[in-house]
């Protein structure tokens, strides 16, 4: 099994993790869209595709319910759907739990890599980013309250294909590629126009450079997978793209965020109510985003049979407890529920390295 290698000590933003660093990057993108208003953004919720989960098979912690009282935890999801529906079938390749303190209006991010190795609603254990294609959100939902000990019940779910309207709407972006990233945008750019239905200019000759990137070209980008680094330097490349769109849609006009609005928001699958929805929405000034992080934290990564590459948490009930005090501070969290349920699944799968895990 491998380790992933220390890198070398940077400063700054390079510095920061991921989940804070995706952290700034969508609270920039809130700001952006506050403010155009709560009253427009609560005239168009109606466009946003509202579900109801059944809570009985949602895998919610008693413990975590005592102990996360006072806060609202929502699943965020960001789906590769190729049909343009948000529900089972697709894999969740962008999980975040946002959880926001009512009493002080804080949000924190937490960000579970796409290929952590957990355990399904079924007791097989597979990439976290399965759990949404076999089971839904509710499998999804199920998967990081087990495997995290949460108490979440709703969730929020997003097309990645809405970040093409996204940065056509803003005017494209400007961003540096390599002549191999060249290469693969164009190869990709062939599928994500099929998939959208949106145009893009072929890149000639394929050279390294600063190009400005339509919507088609920038998504393409962030979903190469095949230079040095793999699915690392994949979501390198997805952080920077937010980035980018982040910095726009700060200084967008007003007209602009409208038009966002309604190119995103049917993209959108949620359980949260429109009541609810715009009850959030009118404290929205109130709210400031805290801190982030990643899920695990600290981790190693492996090569198993059928499943491939996976993440490994090094060890699980230890990042886990990292997630709780991050959220909720030291106020005395046991995790014997996640002992336990390890246990269990040791016991029905000794080909897992228990020392791994636990």
């Amino acid at each position: 099994m491998a380790r992933r290698s220390h890198r070398r000590r940077k400063h700054g933003f390079a510095s920061w993790s991921i989940g804070k660093k995706l952290g700034v990057i969508l609270g920039g993108t809130f700001a952006a869209v506050a403010a155009t208003g709560v009253v427009l953004v609560a005239s168009k919720m109606t466009k946003i595709e509202t579900t109801e989960l059944d809570t009985d098979k949602l895998n919610i912690a008693e413990t975590s319910e005592e102990q996360e009282t006072g806060y609202l935890n929502v699943a965020l999801f960001g789906l590769d759907s190729r049909e343009g529906d948000l529900g089972k079938g697709n894999r969740s390749d962008t999980m975040m739990i946002a959880s926001l303190n009512k009493a002080t209006g804080e949000v924190k991010l937490v960000s579970v890599y796409r290929d952590t190795l957990l355990e399904l609603d079924d007791g097989s254990y597979n990439k976290a980013n399965a759990a949404y294609a076999f089971g839904g959100p509710e499998g999804a939902i199920s998967m990081i309250n087990r495997s995290m000990d949460m108490d979440i019940s709703k969730y929020v779910a997003v097309n990645f294909n809405a970040l093409v309207d996204v940065i056509d709407a803003l005017g494209g972006l400007d961003i540096t590629l390599t002549d191999a990233e060249v290469v693969h945008m164009n190869n990709y750019c062939v599928e994500t126009s099929k998939v959208t239905g949106a145009d893009y200019t072929k890149i000639e000759p394929e050279v390294a450079g600063t190009y400005h990137l339509n919507g088609v070209q920038a998504v393409s980008y962030s979903r190469i997978r095949y230079t040095g680094g793999g699915d690392f330097e994949r979501t390198s490349r997805q952080r920077h793209v937010l980035e980018l769109i982040a910095e726009k849609a700060q200084s967008a006009s007003f007209s602009t965020l409208n038009k966002i609005i309604d190119k995103v928001f049917p993209q959108v699958s949620t359980n949260f109510t429109i009541a609810e929805m715009i009850a959030y929405a009118k404290n929205i000034a109130k709210y400031k985003l805290g801190d982030s992080m990643g899920f695990p934290d600290n981790n190693s990564f492996d090569m198993l049979d059928v499943v491939g590459s996976v993440v490994i948490p090094e060890t699980l009930t230890s990042n886990v407890e990292d997630v709780h005090k991050f959220l909720f501070g030291d106020d005395g969290y046991t995790i014997l529920r996640i002992l336990q349920i390890w246990k269990l699944a040791f016991e029905r799968n000794a080909h897992i390295r228990q020392p791994v895990i636990l």
